[in-house]
């Protein structure tokens, strides 16, 4: 079922999620919703504040995106997209092995039609727990690794534009105020 997207200005969107401690047949029901809500929005990942659900709980699916990262390795081993999309995971922790970072346009399904270029990590070694109940580690770069970034700071209440650099904050504020102001209606 496609649920409704939350738009910027929902206070769920600046809440630190609660983990997910059971993974149950709801959980699993939500994450299904999740993948076709972001599969009809043309969306690569879906968070679960995003349809107004505080818990741990994302959705990620770079399958069909050009160059979506040059490697991807799971508990170590090189790993293959089409074995692992969509990625449904809950309770995420991250750790960056490199300072290196990578710019990219970023865009959210919370903020329709905005795009900013944001700087993060371009490496990412992702914890994840699958709905099956295992606990995963991923490494990955490109925009994989941006897509984890972005939907585990949605659970921790963090925006992508949150991590806009000053000069592109600027040039979004017309944007986000407006968002911000049909929200408040």
């Amino acid at each position: 079922m496609v649920r409704e997207i939350v738009l910027f200005g929902d206070p769920v969107l600046r809440e630190k999620c609660r983990p997910v401690t059971e993974i149950t047949d709801a959980i699993t029901a939500l994450a299904a919703d999740m993948v076709e809500t972001m599969e009809a929005a043309d969306g690569v990942g879906l968070a679960a504040p995003q349809i107004g659900e505080d818990i741990q709980l994302a959705v990620v699916d770079v399958s069909d995106a050009e160059e979506p990262m040059t490697f991807f390795r799971v508990n170590g081993e090189p790993a293959s997209l089409t074995d692992w999309m969509p990625l449904k995971f809950i309770n995420p922790s991250l750790a960056f092995p490199s300072r290196d970072k990578a710019s990219m346009k970023e865009g959210c399904l919370s903020f329709p039609e905005v795009r900013a270029e944001i700087r993060r990590p371009d490496v990412v070694h992702a914890t994840v727990t699958l709905l099956d109940g295992r606990t995963i580690t991923i490494e990955t770069d490109g925009l994989f690794s941006r897509a984890l970034q972005h939907e585990t700071d949605h659970l921790n209440g963090i925006l992508f534009i949150d991590r806009a650099s000053p000069a592109v904050k600027l040039t979004l504020k017309r944007k986000i105020q407006k968002m911000w102001d049909e929200y408040a209606r």
